[in-house]
C-alpha cells in the first residue's frame, strides 16, 4: 500500500502537498487559534507539515494519517526536527475509512476528498471523529472561470467540468450538507506557481540523477509539456482552498 512512484518523485521537493504556501498555512492557524492541547486528526496528511507546525506553535496534539511510506516518514522526521515528536504521531495506512478512537477538536483532509469518494463522503468520514462544537478542515479546488472545452477540463485535473464547483457553488455545498463555513484560507497565483514549478524543478533534478530509470521517459514528456499546459489552462481556471467548517 503506497502512492505511485511518479507522484512521490513529482512531489519531493513539497513539505505541503497542496497549493497553499507555509504563510499561508501558518496564518490559518493563527485564525482558527486552537487551544494548547486540542486534537487533531489530518487524514491525507502527506509529509506532516500542518500537524507538525502547529503543534510548534499552537500546542496541538495529534495524529495524521496518509499511504504515502515516503511521506509518512518525512512527516516522522520533521516532528522529530521540530521538537514536537512527542505530541503528534504519524500512521502509516490509507486515510479513506480511518475513524479516531477518541473524538477530536480538529478533523482534517486538506486536497485528498477521494478518500470519501467526494466532498460530501469526506465531511462524513470527517465527522465521524469530531467532537460536537469541533471544527472541520476541508481543502478542495473550485472553478475560477467555467472551462471552456474538454482540454481546460482535463488540463485541470478533471475528468468533468462537474467535478469542481465554483466557489460559491462550493460554500453553498456546505451548507446543504448542514455545515456554516466559519473561516478559509485562498491559494493565489503564487502560492500555485510554488506548488506547481517545485514539482518541475523535482522532476528535471531527478532525471538528470536518473537517466536510464523506466519512469524517465514518462517523466521527461511531463516536463516538457506541464509547464505550458499549467499557464495555459489551469492556473486561470482553478482555484484552492482550506475551508473551516462547524456544523449547524
Amino acid at each position: 500500500m503506497d502512492l505511485p512512484r511518479v507522484f512521490t518523485i513529482r512531489e519531493s521537493g513539497h513539505r505541503i502537498h497542496n497549493p497553499i504556501t507555509d504563510d499561508k498555512l501558518a496564518a490559518l492557524g493563527r485564525a482558527l487559534n486552537p487551544d494548547p492541547g486540542s486534537r487533531v486528526l489530518d487524514l491525507a496528511s502527506g509529509s506532516g507539515e500542518m500537524l507538525c507546525t502547529w503543534a510548534r506553535d499552537h500546542g496541538v496534539t495529534g495524529t495524521g494519517v496518509d499511504i504515502s511510506t515516503q511521506f509518512t516518514a518525512a512527516a516522522r522526521a520533521r516532528a522529530v526536527e521540530l521538537g514536537v515528536a512527542d505530541r503528534v504521531e504519524f500512521v502509516h495506512g490509507d486515510a479513506a475509512g480511518h475513524v479516531a478512537e477518541e473524538p477530536v477538536d480538529i478533523a482534517a483532509c486538506l486536497g485528498a476528498t477521494w478518500i470519501g469518494d467526494g466532498v460530501a463522503g469526506t465531511i462524513e468520514l470527517l465527522d465521524r471523529s469530531l467532537r460536537p462544537g469541533g471544527v472541520l478542515l476541508i481543502g478542495e479546488p473550485y472553478w475560477l472561470r467555467r472551462p471552456r472545452d474538454r482540454a481546460t477540463i482535463e488540463a485541470c485535473w478533471a475528468r468533468e467540468e462537474s467535478d469542481f464547483r465554483s466557489l460559491p457553488d462550493l460554500i453553498a455545498h456546505f451548507a446543504e450538507l448542514g455545515w456554516d463555513l466559519v473561516e478559509m484560507m485562498l491559494a493565489d497565483p503564487d502560492s500555485w506557481d510554488r506548488y506547481q514549478a517545485a514539482q518541475w524543478l523535482a522532476i528535471r533534478r531527478w532525471l538528470d540523477q536518473n537517466p536510464d530509470d523506466e519512469l524517465a521517459p514518462e517523466l521527461r514528456a511531463e516536463l516538457s509539456t506541464e509547464p505550458i499546459r499549467y499557464t495555459r489552462y489551469a492556473r486561470s481556471h482553478l482555484g484552492w482552498g482550506v475551508f473551516a467548517l462547524m456544523r449547524r
